[in-house]
């Protein structure tokens, strides 16, 4: 039998440099810039500097009406701990006409440590889910650390699982809380993970999880 070995070409040595877009290397400087400075040597965080942000329009107030084909309200849950959601309702025809949509809990990243539902890169990306998906999107605003310790943010996430189960009625008629998918963006990936373990031992009335 015959063997022939290809010889490498000039093709296989070229190596494509990937390019971040201009907008998304500017939001990183901003943020490690913010990240840096806020942290003190102790380990506790300033966070009268992150007020900063919103004079460079970082943050996203709800709009309830239909901005890219979706809705946003913000639910509170626990005011004694600042804890609540954003939610995006799609308002687009194909999102109207399903009977049915699933429901996205969202958890957002920033190492325990930062961010938060209405900052613009969150709002944007949960935006996105419930129009394209098409999903009713529940984005949760969990107390962050180190003033608040673990685990505060399991709490958090699993106590608006249950406002959920308990207060149905806050979401649209089409919400289906026994198609609930959780989710997360880095730190939050870790919590939706434990989050969903921690439902599926625990009873619910209408919701059932997965991730």
């Amino acid at each position: 039998m015959d063997t022939q070995i290809s010889k490498p070409t000039k093709h296989h040595h070229r190596h494509q440099r990937l390019v971040l877009p201009w907008k998304t290397r500017i939001t990183l400087f901003f943020l490690n810039t913010f990240n840096d400075a806020a942290r003190r040597r102790d380990g506790t965080i300033n966070r009268r500097l992150f007020t900063l942000l919103d004079s460079f329009s970082l943050k996203t107030p709800p709009n309830p009406k239909p901005r890219y084909g979706v809705k946003t309200f913000d639910i509170t849950v626990d005011p004694s701990r600042n804890l609540w959601f954003r939610l995006f309702v799609p308002c687009h025809p194909q999102s109207e006409s399903d009977p049915q949509l699933p429901v996205v809990v969202f958890f957002h990243g920033g190492g325990f440590v930062y961010l938060a539902p209405d900052f613009k890169a969150y709002d944007d990306v949960c935006r996105r889910f419930a129009r394209e998906i098409p999903a009713v999107v529940v984005s949760v605003n969990y107390r962050l650390a180190p003033e608040h310790r673990y685990p505060a943010q399991y709490e958090d996430g699993f106590d608006v699982l249950k406002f959920l189960d308990e207060q149905s009625h806050i979401l649209p008629e089409n919400a289906d809380l026994s198609r609930c998918f959780l989710a997360g963006d880095s730190a939050g990936g870790n919590l939706a993970h434990h989050v969903t373990k921690r439902v599926c031992e625990s009873k619910f009335t209408h919701l059932k999880a997965s991730h």
